[in-house]
């Protein structure tokens, strides 16, 4: 059966998150609707692709496993899955266990919801952060500049639990650290952003890739380069064939 969605999830050195996870996806989506899990393990050196081999051993069959051969950042993972994906819809998910794959469900009623018919974007929103200090500190002054700069309108663009068309991701440009500016991008592509508030959990297991230097400010140069191609693209273009 061709998946309705597919759930894509990028993984470096997540060994003890896999299995989890992938169960917790299936537990959530297995009986609502057709789906698949594509992870990605971005160039991990761990166990994480045995992990997932063994994961799909076991009962969960409507797993996928994509390698790279070296690692290439988050955005490149997420990419590949979506090049990969069968589904004409799209969901995605942190490989750190944070994002509650519970709250897809929601996600989707939202997309399925006759008022969001033109909506390609569907965005989580976590109210409450199970993050350092730290973190919160910097996630909310990178989504405070961002927002202020792009006018995206978007309260959470960090959050990795999202649901998007994906003919639309794929015809937008892709570069690295863009899964961090898809709402300025699918508004740019001519679609409204609806965000959704989504459970968020503390990390119990492995360690986290990010700090306050590739949280916060490794983006500055990409945030510009978002800005430039907002300015030089106009939406709303009618075109028709007689």
């Amino acid at each position: 059966m061709t998946p309705e969605v597919s759930v894509v999830v990028p993984v470096c050195n997540e060994a003890d998150n896999v299995e989890p996870l992938a169960r917790e996806i299936t537990e959530a989506l297995r009986g609502r609707t057709p789906f698949e899990m594509i992870f990605v393990d971005d160039g991990s050196t761990d166990a994480t692709a045995e992990m997932a081999r063994h994961a799909r051993a076991s009962g969960l069959g409507e797993l996928r496993l994509l390698r790279h051969s070296a690692r290439r950042g988050q955005s490149a993972a997420v990419h590949s899955g979506v090049r990969a994906a069968r589904a004409p819809w799209i969901a995605t998910l942190d490989g750190d266990g944070q994002n509650d794959p519970h709250d897809l469900i929601n996600l989707l009623a939202a997309r399925n919801d006759p008022r969001h018919a033109q909506v390609l974007l569907f965005m989580g929103n976590r109210t409450t952060r199970r993050d350092t200090w730290l973190r919160k500190l910097s996630s909310r002054i990178a989504n405070g500049v961002r927002g202020g700069l792009l006018g995206d309108g978007t309260p959470d663009t960090g959050c990795g639990i999202k649901v998007f068309h994906r003919d639309t991701f794929l015809e937008l440009p892709a570069f690295d650290h863009m899964h961090r500016f898809l709402p300025a991008l699918f508004q740019r592509a001519g679609s409204r952003v609806v965000s959704i508030p989504v459970n968020h959990r503390p990390r119990t297991r492995g360690r986290s890739k990010y700090g306050l230097h590739n949280r916060l400010w490794v983006g500055i140069v990409d945030l510009f380069g978002v800005m430039w191609l907002k300015a030089r693209y106009r939406t709303g273009l009618v075109v028709r064939e007689e």
